[in-house]
């Protein structure tokens, strides 16, 4: 690292780069308060050219404070020289935060012997223009006025021309990467400012770039987020959609086995209501048969259905229905237990039925484990109901 010289003539004479070094230098409130305070006064500031074409606008003109830079280069040295925002500096530095490019500043000191050399063979190169101008975002001022003389009492240059490269950093902070003070060649300026990219361009690349980058992967986390969650929605809707559609199926299956079971239950019963007719009989009629010798078949048939439900007590119907279509109907007694229901279908010893629960259909009624103990009376399947095995 060189450092920088001063007082003496030698020193005046030659120029002074700082090498390769980062200082962080915290920016003045004045300058770091606002940004656009001079957009509004641009379009008062009437240029030179135009007054001369209007002789009523001859009067001394009042030169907004971010134009004055420009305005006294251009008088003296021409409109050849690189790209110059006419704003404030916390603008230009905003610019060059967006724009993912470093900040070239130059402050003007106009009465300094080395300024005319500079400003008319340095800034005016086409090289330099060219380079500048396609790797920076350039901002200049006088050093004896406004931001300027702000940002000449902030870095304390030894010498004039005073160049910087300077990095936006996060706060009120810039970040000077390097600094030129006194006379230097278009082809050494742009060796410097070539070397400087190179070395610490990089590095401050990403602290330019930083809150953007930071910026756009809270973005891509968000909608990635905000997919995830309408996807689970979209997934929770589709079962809730696919439920409703086997359970209106299931009932209505249910419901139909329900029809078929009455249909066959009163196909059934008509027998035993004429059986029992001929049972009950008047005592003349019976008399009389048995008189004549007349077999009492109908009688005979009715009397061995009520000795056979008396005497082994299965009072309760079960339709029992299975996930394969098939049908088993069984007698159990009102007092035996939904544990009576599951041994019996164990007993089947049908494939595939090995983990279930037992469904009733209307009202649906679900008896499972807990369930077992109840009697059937209890559960409410007396005298007869519909069950449908449900695997797990």
């Amino acid at each position: 690292m060189s450092l920088t010289i001063r007082g003496s003539a030698k020193a005046r004479d030659q120029p002074s780069c700082n090498g390769f070094f980062c200082r962080m230098v915290c920016l003045p409130k004045c300058i770091f308060g606002g940004f656009s305070r001079v957009m509004g006064r641009r379009n008062q500031y009437q240029p030179p050219e135009l007054q001369l074409q209007h002789p009523q606008l001859l009067q001394p003109p009042v030169v907004p404070e971010d134009w004055a830079f420009l305005v006294s280069f251009e008088q003296q040295y021409g409109t050849t020289h690189p790209f110059f925002y006419a704003c404030s500096f916390m603008e230009a530095l905003k610019i060059a935060e967006d724009e993912h490019k470093l900040m070239f500043m130059y402050l003007h000191s106009p009465e300094h012997p080395f300024t005319p050399s500079f400003c008319s063979r340095t800034l005016s190169s086409e090289l330099v223009v060219q380079y500048l101008d396609s790797n920076f975002v350039c901002w200049g001022a006088i050093a004896d006025r406004g931001e300027g003389l702000q940002m000449a009492a902030t870095l304390q240059p030894a010498s004039f021309p005073f160049c910087a490269v300077i990095a936006p950093v996060a706060g009120n902070n810039m970040a000077v990467l390097q600094q030129m003070e006194g006379p230097i060649d278009p082809a050494e300026l742009v060796e410097i400012l070539q070397r400087t990219m190179e070395e610490q361009g990089s590095a401050f690349g990403t602290t330019v770039r930083g809150r953007e980058q930071e910026h756009m992967r809270a973005r891509i986390k968000e909608e990635e987020r905000i997919k995830a969650r309408a996807k689970e929605q979209e997934k929770l809707r589709a079962d809730r959609q696919l439920r409703g559609e086997q359970d209106a199926a299931y009932f209505v299956a249910l419901q139909r086995d329900q029809e078929r079971e009455n249909l066959r239950n009163a196909r059934a019963q008509k027998p035993i209501e004429a059986s029992n007719q001929t049972n009950y009989q008047n005592p003349g009629q019976m008399h009389t048969e048995k008189q004549l010798g007349k077999p009492r078949q109908s009688s005979s048939v009715g009397e061995a259905q009520y000795k056979e439900t008396t005497t082994h007590g299965k009072d309760t119907q079960i339709l029992i229905r299975f996930p394969g279509g098939e049908r088993r109907e069984h007698n159990f007694s009102c007092t035996d237990k939904i544990l009576s229901i599951y041994r019996y279908i164990d007993s089947l010893g049908l494939p595939g039925i090995a983990n279930y629960r037992l469904i009733s259909s209307f009202p649906r009624r679900v008896y499972s484990f807990d369930q077992i103990g109840m009697t059937l009376k209890d559960a409410g399947l007396h005298p007869r109901a519909s069950l449908f095995v449900e695997l797990l």
